[in-house]
């Protein structure tokens, strides 16, 4: 049972609460503008990926904006059970896209796997926004979200990691690009918890009652919720 009390002190509460909501709304401020703040790094290798509408290189994919984000979706060749996590983030800017779109933001996801496997389960979710394919080309790997046996994590969130500790496989992440002047330009980069401000569910779920109240991993695919038909 949590605490109760009269709405007087809630009231006293929730003032005493909201400076300090305001003043980690300001925090948030200067950190986006340290983001924004960081240097250009110009993108020199040659990336190709697969798309609907058929090759594209990264300058490409910005579709005649000047800033592009990507959604690095945990999706690798032959993958069976596609991540829930990375499904209820793409859940989440389903809609937003359009926005991004018409402020001269270009959005996409990118995943290592076959296009046909990825527009295979686009259709299952019923999305609309771009998802490309950099099979079988390097951008994966050289962003930090896939390793394989050969060419496994030699670091995770920007640290490195141990060559006795190394893995495989796929990891989520969201990096952003510019186009100027015909150059291709990396500006940010996020992982592991840096993830969570673009996951719209939670930002929810911070202000229920219970919190995000996990105990264990809840996260379904959302056509695989119990009463939620297939």
């Amino acid at each position: 049972m949590h605490r109760t009390g009269t709405r007087e002190q809630w009231r006293a509460e929730r003032m005493e609460l909201l400076e300090r909501e305001k003043e980690h709304t300001r925090r948030g401020d200067e950190l986006a503008r340290a983001r924004q703040e960081l240097p250009w790094v110009e993108i020199e290798k040659e990336y190709v990926f697969d798309t609907p509408d058929g090759r594209k290189t990264l300058a490409e994919l910005f579709d005649g904006r000047s800033q592009l984000v990507i959604y690095h979706f945990m999706l690798g060749p032959g993958t069976k059970e596609v991540c829930p996590s990375c499904s209820s983030i793409a859940d989440g800017v389903d809609g937003v896209h359009v926005h991004l779109e018409h402020h001269d933001v270009a959005f996409t996801l990118v995943s290592r796997a076959p296009l046909e496997e990825i527009e295979a389960y686009r259709e299952r979710m019923g999305w609309s926004f771009r998802w490309a394919s950099s099979h079988p080309g390097d951008f994966n790997f050289d962003f930090g979200v896939s390793a394989t046996e050969d060419r496994p994590f030699e670091e995770s969130n920007f640290r490195a990691i141990p060559e006795a500790e190394r893995w495989s496989g796929e990891m989520p992440g969201v990096s952003a690009f510019v186009l100027e002047d015909g150059k291709v330009f990396h500006t940010y980069s996020a992982y592991e918890r840096g993830v969570d401000g673009i996951w719209g569910v939670y930002a929810w779920l911070d202000r229920a009652p219970l919190g995000r109240n996990e105990d264990g991993y809840w996260h379904r695919r959302h056509d695989e919720y119990d009463g939620v038909a297939a």
